[in-house]
């Protein structure tokens, strides 16, 4: 028989299945606040980012005042980009207000000190040459790390950071790479930023390995990418 202090405990001891209940209901709020949130803001966060990228195309190509998108496909021929397609197998040629081609805005990607580190340059097949270069998203410590994102002097190395091909067309004359800041000599050289040195490389390897897969690939599809000007700014 159960003693009157047991059963006075089992009295005061609440149920289960309204604690379950609640904590049930709780959580269904809670899923359906999240899904809510996540339909609601979804297409906001897409077009802000096509909106940035947009915009980082005009930056790092001069001048640029209308571009097109387009996917290189097997046959290293290129396509029209269409929702869908890899962002880093997708490349962005910029026109100026006479429809004529400025150059070829092209992700990039690679680990930095913290974490990856992606990019955008604009190449121009008449130069050769990389002409800008946007930071798009970077973890890089404030004040040392994030410089490639501000340094005026590194900054500088990718207004005309010589990517020329080769004799063959199949490689670069020069690897881009990266040198001690103030030890530039040559047009390939990137100058390195004091205090910053991992981060600063990572973006010359994601330049140098970048640049020797696409510069091949576009530099002969020029006239494809000039015809392009005449249908529709992006």
């Amino acid at each position: 028989m159960m003693s009157p202090a047991a059963q006075q405990s089992g009295a005061s001891r609440p149920p289960a299945w309204p604690m379950y209940r609640a904590l049930v209901g709780v959580g269904l709020v809670c899923g359906l606040l999240i899904v809510t949130v996540f339909v609601l803001t979804g297409p906001v966060i897409v077009r802000n980012e096509a909106a940035a990228l947009q915009a980082a195309v005009f930056q790092v190509l001069p001048g640029a005042v209308s571009s097109r998108s387009f996917t290189l496909a097997g046959d290293d021929s290129l396509r029209p980009a269409v929702d869908g397609d890899d962002p880093q197998a997708t490349v962005h040629a910029g026109y100026d207000a006479m429809g004529e081609l400025l150059g070829i805005a092209i992700p990039a990607q690679g680990m930095g000190y913290q974490d990856v580190i992606r990019i955008l340059y604009g190449y121009s097949p008449q130069r050769e040459a990389v002409v800008g270069m946007q930071v798009l998203a970077s973890k890089e410590t404030p004040g040392l790390g994030d410089k490639i994102e501000k340094d005026p002097a590194f900054l500088a190395n990718f207004r005309a950071l010589d990517v020329a091909l080769a004799a063959d067309g199949q490689s670069l004359a020069q690897p881009v790479s990266v040198v001690k800041s103030g030890a530039k000599t040559s047009p390939w050289q990137i100058d390195g930023i004091t205090g910053a040195t991992i981060s600063s490389k990572a973006i010359g390897n994601m330049l140098w390995h970048s640049t020797a897969y696409w510069v091949p690939r576009l530099y002969p599809l020029q006239r494809e990418l000039a015809r392009g000007g005449g249908e529709h700014g992006g």
